[in-house]
């Protein structure tokens, strides 16, 4: 295994030494001149060679891009043209956390609710409410997002005032306030992540048990401290609260809006993976001998109907980050997909091609978890790895 991991991160090392070139070239490719961008013409021209000279951009393209791929290599991702003098690592160092909080959300209650529909369509077929939420999830999966995320917007928002209609907080209910939203946002992640440790430490224990009640009893031990540890945290940050309720108060639409649109395809999947799975010849056997139905699809079908969809949701991962150039341009929300597609419309290669290197690693590190996950997940599937 460990040849094999080796293996594949010499392979990842080059792809993305090729992809970062891509990149680059693409962009270069643009029409237009980096100088009418962001270089005043009526500047010197001693100093705007200075400034050029600074930017990295008096050598030839060649030479650009080979101190690109270079530096970034070594962490050096340069400085932003938009925002100059500010590193670019600093700026996507700031948009990341947005989005992941965003659309780490959204996938997990995609996936979570997606995978229970799926197995239960699977294992009651042809009945009304089983065509009818294929039908729907069918809908959802192919109607176009940018209307659906403006109806949600217009009915929920502009009609109802249930939510905001756009944006990170409410820059009113913010003004004056003893914090920064990057603070109380910190904050947020530090009490999520810390509710996640203790559901996934509960999961664990779980899936180590071999009782059935004891593992009903980890994993519901797991969600109580999870919510008791999130409710201390802000017990004690009496007067942060109110700001953290205002950022999740504008995270919730976004959120459902993502979650119906992306869980009709993991819906659709996991019922045909459990379809496939129920014609194997241990569910006839464990029919067979009187295995109550609940055990057969939830700890027989269900477990090995899930390998395509840990495939699936490990990727979807992985493309979170790129995938939110249109949710958060509707609504309006300060991540790194409207980063991205800002420094693509005016230009700022360094930016652009910044966040699409993170967007790389994070795809090809998917990539290798999944093929690791294969071989722990599915003991059909074996490694070479040459010992």
């Amino acid at each position: 295994m460990l040849k094999f991991i080796a293996k594949r991160l010499v392979q990842m090392a080059f792809l993305f030494f090729l992809f970062l070139s891509l990149v680059f070239f693409l962009l270069q490719a643009q029409p237009g001149d980096i100088t009418s961008q962001f270089l005043d013409p009526t500047i010197p021209a001693e100093v705007q060679a200075l400034l050029l000279e600074r930017l990295g951009l008096d050598g030839s393209i060649w030479s650009q891009w080979w101190a690109y791929v270079t530096n970034f290599f070594t962490g050096n991702l340069g400085v932003s043209f938009s925002q100059y003098p500010k590193e670019v690592i600093d700026v996507i160092a700031e948009r990341i956390p947005r989005t992941l909080f965003l659309f780490t959300f959204a996938t997990i209650f995609a996936y979570g609710l997606g995978f229970v529909l799926g197995k239960r369509l699977a294992w009651r077929r042809g009945g009304f409410g089983e065509a009818s939420i294929t039908v729907s999830g069918v809908l959802l999966y192919t109607i176009f997002y940018p209307w659906f995320a403006i109806l949600m917007i217009l009915l929920f928002s502009s009609s109802l005032g249930w939510f905001p209609i756009s944006g990170f907080l409410t820059p009113e209910f913010w003004r004056g306030a003893p914090f920064t939203g990057n603070e109380v946002f910190g904050q947020l992640l530090l009490s999520f992540t810390i509710s996640a440790a203790f559901i996934i430490g509960g999961l664990i224990l779980a899936s180590r048990s071999e009782e059935r009640p004891q593992q009903r009893m980890f994993r519901r031990a797991g969600y109580i401290v999870a919510a008791l540890a999130f409710v201390l945290f802000w017990a004690l940050r009496t007067e942060m609260r109110p700001f953290a309720v205002d950022i999740i108060h504008h995270t919730v639409l976004p959120v459902i809006t993502l979650t119906l649109i992306a869980f009709a395809g993991t819906m659709l999947l996991t019922r045909s993976s459990m379809l496939e799975t129920l014609k194997e010849d241990y569910i006839l056997t464990a029919r067979a001998k009187g295995v109550p139905d609940k055990d057969i699809r939830d700890h027989h079908a269900a477990r090995n109907a899930l390998l395509p969809v840990v495939t699936s949701f490990i990727l979807g991962l992985a493309f979170i980050i790129g995938g939110g150039v249109v949710t958060e341009t509707v609504f309006g929300w300060p991540g790194i997909g409207s980063l991205l597609l800002q420094a693509t419309v005016i230009e700022d290669v360094p930016l652009a091609t910044g966040a699409l290197g993170f967007i790389g690693i994070l795809a090809l590190m998917a990539h290798l978890l999944v093929d690791i996950l294969y071989s722990v997940l599915d003991p059909r599937v074996r490694v070479q790895t040459g010992n």
